[in-house]
């Protein structure tokens, strides 16, 4: 299959990116951090205007009747910018839980950039950062439930929290859980993909401004290399999660026209080897990132510190690497 995305999706990427480099995402994280909440607000509600949280909800229930590729092309660029809040709950999977449940006094919210969050039975048994969401859900098995937030905890990321819950009144039955949590995951794994692309961003441009023996360190072939690898993972990394998405939309069209000769796709599959590999990107991309910027790369101060502690979070935010590659193992395997 040959894949290359259209000029929509390039558009979509370019006006998300052009909004979030306006508003100094940095800056609200750390604000965000100090305990005002306000600036992130800010940039959900606009995001909201783009239509970002709407993508995957049908035109029928206000959304923007998108599908995955769109959510990946966007969510990408969340994670360039290291976005506070729950991206993978807000953008993919509640929105279109809630649609699917034709609950659209809750989903009206979160389409107008109230986020949201969602505890997963298997993959996310903890709801993220729900002292900022006006929805908390849990999905147990195929029951939909709005949820209680009981004890909330720290995370490595400080602009992230994860919360224990327990369910409540019954939203909708029947539910596909398999689906919302192959979501879950093709999600982080795209923001995982922009977190790395955004700490390649900030070592590099560290590499060809720091001198030292009088020649700037991104001249150096060690550092040239590594800056490769971690290019080259990426790069490696980006088609996964754009044939997974490809899938998802594929089973979605199928599942609509029910027809008999679709393209046969394993979509779980797909979007666990998608975040292992952008899992290893990411991971590779921090590690060079603070190889190359030093102490000052950890320190609150700079910029690549909010990237390194929320990729760390994420690694395991839904589902750990062990898991989807059993995962991956359990389809391929006869």
């Amino acid at each position: 299959m040959r894949f290359l995305l259209e000029s929509e999706h390039t558009d979509l990427a370019s006006s998300i990116d052009a909004m979030l480099t306006r508003t100094d995402v940095p800056k609200v994280v750390r604000a965000l951090v100090d305990g005002d909440a306000r600036p992130t607000a800010d940039v959900w509600s606009r995001l909201a205007d783009t239509g970002v949280t709407a993508l995957l909800v049908g035109e029928e229930s206000g959304g923007m009747g998108a599908g995955a590729i769109e959510m990946v092309v966007a969510v990408e660029q969340l994670g360039r910018h290291c976005v506070p809040g729950p991206v993978a709950e807000s953008v993919a999977v509640v929105p279109w839980l809630l649609a699917a449940a034709g609950r659209t006094d809750l989903l009206d919210p979160v389409l107008s950039g109230q986020p949201a969050t969602i505890a997963h039975a298997t993959l996310a048994r903890r709801a993220a950062d729900t002292g900022l969401c006006s929805t908390v859900l849990a999905l147990d098995g195929s029951r939909l439930t709005v949820a209680t937030v009981l004890d909330t905890h720290r995370s490595v990321d400080p602009a992230r929290t994860v919360s224990d819950v327990a369910p409540g009144d019954t939203l909708a039955d029947g539910v596909d859980a398999r689906r919302a949590g192959d979501l879950g995951v093709l999600a982080t794994a795209a923001q995982l993909l922009g977190l790395a692309s955004g700490m390649l961003t900030l070592a590099s441009d560290h590499a060809r401004s720091r001198t030292q023996f009088g020649r700037a360190i991104g001249s150096f072939q060690a550092v040239k290399h590594h800056l490769a690898d971690v290019a080259i993972a990426i790069e490696m990394a980006r088609p996964l999660v754009h044939g997974a998405a490809l899938a998802v939309d594929a089973e979605d069209a199928a599942d609509a026209e029910d027809a008999a000769d679709a393209v046969p796709t394993d979509v779980t599959r797909d979007v666990s080897a998608a975040i292992v590999a952008c899992g290893r990107a990411a991971d590779l991309a921090a590690r060079t990132g603070l190889q190359t910027l030093g102490a000052i790369g950890y320190t609150r101060e700079h910029d690549l510190s909010l990237y390194l502690t929320k990729t760390r979070a994420l690694l395991t935010a839904w589902g750990t690497p062990a898991q989807h590659r059993r995962r991956v193992l359990k389809a391929i395997t006869p």
